[in-house]
């Protein structure tokens, strides 16, 4: 009897997350076709970082694409992107209800925080990525245009607009998945794996971690590698912060 119980009581709970995925990828594929329908204003908002520098310096530019399926393709690329960006919130309050009620109450209170932290930073990487990176990096590419001269070619930028959205998405995705360190560290720390003693000990390792994941992340060049790198930077200082605070508390 008590086995059947159990039995039922494993079959329910993948009855239940099964529901919950479901309704996560159907709520995802109806944000896609809205984001397809705004596609082209989704568009405008992610080349605009690209549209501001460039009339900056009163350049004459604009983005092209080479292939007659390129541009049908790219507004695909931009609308699962914002659905899956506006979509994640979603997903994680699923797993929150789905994992909720196996919890105690002081268990629900250690796990909220890392679940509400989990969407800010991933938002705070990437308007960090729109607002900084992104023109530093542009201004920095467009520096290595040569102006026509007598006997000299002129060497100016014809941005593909497949490359330039997947460069911008890309990088919105590396930044804001590499801006979970704290949430990562933290619940590392929480079930003991790790300690502030440990991660000051051993920072300079991670030093050089965080240097070689964004040199993989990001494009090859410093700006955005660097750009990348000092921000995970100051937040492995403000993990060794957190968990500190957190054994603290612990010890009182």
């Amino acid at each position: 009897m008590i086995k059947n119980n159990n039995s039922g009581s494993f079959v329910g709970h993948l009855t239940e997350l099964r529901s919950r995925l479901v309704r996560s990828f159907i709520f995802l594929i109806f944000l896609f076709v809205v984001s397809y329908i705004f596609s082209t204003d989704i568009y405008r908002f992610l080349v605009q970082p690209y549209a501001d520098a460039v009339l900056a310096e009163n350049l004459d530019r604009r983005l092209i694409f080479t292939a007659l399926h390129e541009a049908f393709l790219t507004y695909l690329k931009v609308a699962f992107f914002a659905a899956f960006f506006i979509s994640s919130p979603f997903f994680l309050i699923q797993l929150w209800k789905f994992i909720a009620p196996g919890l105690y109450k002081n268990e629900k209170r250690a796990l909220l925080p890392y679940l509400v932290a989990t969407p800010i930073l991933f938002i705070l990487g990437g308007f960090i990525v729109y607002y900084l990176i992104m023109p530093l990096a542009i201004n920095f590419f467009l520096g290595f245009e040569t102006a026509a001269e007598p006997g000299v070619i002129a060497i100016e930028l014809e941005a593909k607009v497949n490359e330039y959205l997947s460069l911008i998405m890309r990088l919105i995705f590396a930044f804001g998945i590499s801006f979970q360190l704290p949430v990562v560290l933290s619940l590392l720390a929480r079930i003991g794996i790790i300690d502030s003693k440990y991660l000051r000990q051993r920072r300079k390792y991670f030093i050089v971690i965080i240097f070689a994941m964004a040199a993989l992340l990001t494009p090859p060049d410093p700006i955005t590698q660097i750009g990348l790198a000092l921000p995970l930077l100051l937040l492995y200082e403000l993990s060794i912060f957190t968990v500190k605070f957190m054994e603290k508390k612990e010890n009182a």
